[in-house]
This record gives C-alpha cells, structure tokens and sequence, in this order.
C-alpha cells in the first residue's frame, strides 16, 4: 500500500502535511509543486489498495483526477478551504471542506486533529494572511507576542517561496521543504535552527527589498494594477507582494502581474471583504482562474488579455 499526499506547496499546504505526518508517521509519496500548480491528482498513480489525502487545491480544478482515484477504489480524503463546486457522491471521498473566509486548510487540519500540532497550524494560517485569526488562536493557545511573531516570519517565508512560474523559481521545492521541516514537531525550533529556514528569510527579505521598488501601472480610487518584470525574484515575490499591498490599501482591490517565459501572465489579485464582487468570482471570468473571497488569481492570462483584463477590474473595483 501506498499513501500519496497530494498538497499545494505553499505555507497552508505544507503546514497542513506537516500536522498529518506528525500524526499519522510512516511512508508517503509527495505530489506538489509551485503555487499555481494546482491540478496535482492527474499526477497521482494511485491504485486500489492505496490512499491519498488532498490539501488545500481545489476540488472543482481536481474533480476529474478525483472521480477517477474514487473509481479505481483508492479512498481520499480532501482537506481544503477553496470553492469545491458539487461534490462527488461516492463513499470513498470523506470532505473536509469549509470556504469561509477565516479557515484555511491548516486551521481544518488542527480542527481534525483537535490541535495536536497547533504550532504549525498557526504557521499556516500566517502564511495564508490570515493574520488576525491565527493571533487570536495563538494567543488562546498561551504563545506571548514574540513567539507570534516568529511564527508570521515563518509562516510568510515557507509561502513567498511557494510562488514561481515553475520549481526552478523557488529557493526549495516544496516536497524537499517538507523533508525538511518533517524533523521539527515545534515549528518555532524549525525557525531557530534551520539552515534552510535561514536561507528561505534571507531570499524573501532580498526579494522583497527589490519588489517594494515597484511602482503601479495604472492607480485609480479602489483599483491599483502592477505589472512585475520577467524575473525569478519577481516572481517568488508577487504572492507576498501582493498581501503587503492589499494591507496598505485596504480600500481598494489590488492586481499584480508576473509575465510568464512562455508568454501571457500570471495575475495574483486582493479584494476588500466587502468588495461588490469576490476575488475568485472577479478570476473565475477567465479559464484558469479561482481562488477565494479575498484572495485569488489566474494562472495564465494570455498577453491578448491584458487590455480586456485592466478595464474589467478598474470596472468592477474602481470607485471613481
């Protein structure tokens, strides 16, 4: 028997795998890849007689992949925070899944587990800029102000080096980060003493120093639109770039722009909560889009687009 994990290799999936692998120890067969590499259960060769266990991608992406595990008997379990669509009636899927804005999947696998391993569910919840409800929860669970803040560099930093146009992109892939991070059930010693923590926060601050430099493409009231250069730190930057902008513009949706070596871009966008329309909706117009209330994006918006793109979200988010 097999068990294959199939996680997104951001903060939230990796933080999510790692409570399960602290909890459930033995032999796994690791499916990921960046950010946006989303549709992973295709890649899953799973047969009867073994298992898979879902983070944190979406079910709607994954449907086919999923319904064809099921029917060749191959029990999954899907954890996951991100629009779903209908599920598959069958009894071999059990669903965990919650949209609502303040859960990610991190938080759904500490609910499961009945916070076994809180420290890297905080972890998660920081690096999915859920930053108030992982403060909440973290000081419900006994942790002072600077050990929270250990946690929201840790949590930021596995996330920024999720995000890239392919591995090659990353400091760390991510199935060889989640070896890594395996042999620390404290995430906050993880942090202390990891020389791949350390080079992970030494990249992030390098990038971001670099992508704090850049200006925006076009600015109204309610909608600023920011165009990346065609560069690896550009591209590892833009999630956290993304989540900073949105936190100093809290009023207004936010688009960033990373091109892609094989055309077109990749479009990352941040919605106010009480936005007329939700992120993933607003993305969801567009065939590679998805992602949730706030937060969502387009994995690959063609150059062609690009003009159609910018009047549609100064459309629907500009104020004036």
């Amino acid at each position: 028997m097999t068990r294959y994990f199939a996680f997104n290799g951001d903060a939230d999936g990796l933080c999510a795998l790692q409570q399960l692998r602290l909890s459930e120890p033995g032999e796994a067969t690791l499916v990921t890849g960046v950010k946006r590499d989303i549709a992973l259960l295709d890649r899953v060769p799973a047969v009867a007689g073994d298992t898979c266990t879902v983070l944190d991608i979406s079910l709607d992406t994954n449907r086919k992949g999923l319904v064809r595990l099921l029917e060749a008997g191959v029990p999954v379990r899907y954890f996951d925070h991100h629009f779903a669509g209908e599920l598959p009636a069958h009894p071999g899927l059990t669903p965990y899944l919650d949209p609502s804005p303040t859960v990610c999947t991190s938080l759904l696998v500490d609910r499961f587990l009945e916070g076994r391993h809180r420290g890297w569910a905080l972890t998660g919840a920081y690096g999915d800029n859920l930053t108030e409800v992982a403060d909440e929860l973290a000081r419900a669970s006994g942790l002072d102000e600077a050990a929270r803040a250990e946690l929201r560099v840790l949590g930021t930093c596995i996330n920024y080096n999720a995000y890239g146009e392919t591995i090659a992109d990353l400091h760390v892939p991510p199935a060889e980060l989640s070896e890594q991070m395996l042999g620390y059930a404290d995430p906050l010693e993880f942090a202390r003493t990891s020389s791949t923590f350390r080079a992970l926060r030494d990249g992030y601050r390098d990038d971001m120093e670099r992508a704090r430099r850049v200006e925006p493409k076009s600015q109204r009231p309610g909608a600023l639109l920011y165009v990346l250069p065609d560069e690896p730190w550009a591209r590892r930057a833009s999630g956290v770039l993304a989540n900073d902008l949105a936190k100093a513009h809290a009023a207004s949706a936010v688009a960033l722009l990373s091109p892609k070596s094989s055309g077109g871009f990749m479009v990352s966008l941040r919605v106010p909560s009480d936005a007329r329309m939700t992120a993933d909706t607003f993305c969801r117009q567009y065939p590679t889009g998805g992602g949730r209330r706030t937060a969502a994006g387009i994995n690959d918006l063609p150059a062609s687009e690009l003009e159609r793109f910018a009047g549609d979200f100064e459309a629907q988010f500009g104020t004036a």
